[in-house]
């Protein structure tokens, strides 16, 4: 199996400021909002090199959101800025109004999501938002798995021309992608080839999908890795390629089991190839407050779990 460097680690919020600034750089049109959290979405350096075209909304995230789709009629590109909890939850009604249903140009990019906010606890968990953005009529849902592949997404999403939801994160990970790849807006990326179990991941759980990989292959099983960055417009040819080969699945993500990844992938299967799946995925409740690392074990998102959940789908496949 392919061998991964995970000895370098970044926040994917990192990457999102970095491409954000290179997005800046390469269209005129491109702007930026937040909700008074600059520091935490690492706008720091758009606005230091665009100050014109940056616009402190304060916490007023149903303003900004307002404020972004009247940009959009002037041909500009807005990027919002603030946490998932309050780019989706808080303004939900905005969004569905005012940028899905118009279908206005705008890029609602969410930092801390999921459980790996940590301490701050449950009310800023949003475990919720893939499935409220996934619902939505004109709206596409991107969640990247390291620094690298959030600078590309950010980047790519500025000549993206439809709605776009851009989820990512604050702790460090690994960064184990090449900063030189093509981002395809909608396309999957194989990491590995395998023949015994298909796991499909998404965001943070990429990289824990690949740790689960290695171990499996020391029990003899041998594991395809799928990273699905775009959960909405899904790549329903890639999933089907390799459950067909594979005829068992595993879907991983840092979200609710309800309406996230691994029920798209349900879909899919359903309609076109029914095969075993298990989910490793929170399992209808809310989070707590407790450090990063404490969360992804208490809640069944660590490596172990996704080698447990491989083994139940290849034993379900042979029964």
């Amino acid at each position: 199996m392919q061998k991964f460097d995970f000895s370098q680690k970044k926040a994917t919020r990192d990457g999102f400021g970095q491409g954000l600034l290179e997005a800046g750089k390469n269209n005129d049109k491109v702007v930026a909002l937040c909700a008074d959290l600059i520091g935490s979405l690492k706008m720091d350096a758009f606005i230091k090199e665009f100050p014109e075209r940056f616009f402190q909304c304060g916490v007023a995230e149903a303003n900004m959101i307002g404020t972004a789709a009247g940009l959009t009629i002037g041909g500009y590109i807005p990027y919002t800025g603030t946490f998932a909890n309050f780019s989706t939850g808080r303004v939900f009604d905005q969004i569905r109004q005012s940028i899905a249903y118009a279908g206005k140009n705008v890029k609602i990019c969410a930092s801390h999501a999921g459980l790996t906010l940590g301490e701050d606890g449950a009310t800023h968990q949003i475990l919720e938002d893939i499935a409220m953005m996934k619902a939505l009529p004109n709206m596409t849902v991107i969640n990247p798995c390291d620094f690298n592949q959030t600078r590309l997404a950010t980047m790519a999403i500025a000549d993206y021309p439809s709605p776009v939801y851009l989820r990512f994160g604050r702790p460090s990970v690994p960064n184990f992608t090449s900063a030189t790849d093509e981002f395809v807006i909608g396309k999957a990326l194989q990491l590995t080839v395998g023949t015994d179990v298909s796991i499909i991941a998404t965001g943070h759980l990429v990289a824990k999908a690949i740790e689960a990989a290695y171990v499996l292959e020391e029990k003899g099983i041998s594991a395809e890795i799928i990273n699905i960055h775009t959960i909405k417009p899904l790549d329903t040819e890639a999933v089907l390629a390799s459950v067909r080969k594979t005829k068992c699945v595993v879907t991983a993500e840092e979200h609710q089991k309800n309406g996230g990844l691994g029920e798209s992938i349900s879909a899919v299967l359903a309609q076109y190839h029914p095969a075993p799946q298990e989910f490793v995925a929170v399992n209808d409740t809310f989070g707590e407050s407790g450090t990063p690392d404490e969360l992804m074990k208490k809640y069944h998102l660590d490596t172990p779990d996704i080698v447990d959940a491989a083994l139940k789908a290849v034993a379900r496949k042979k029964a």
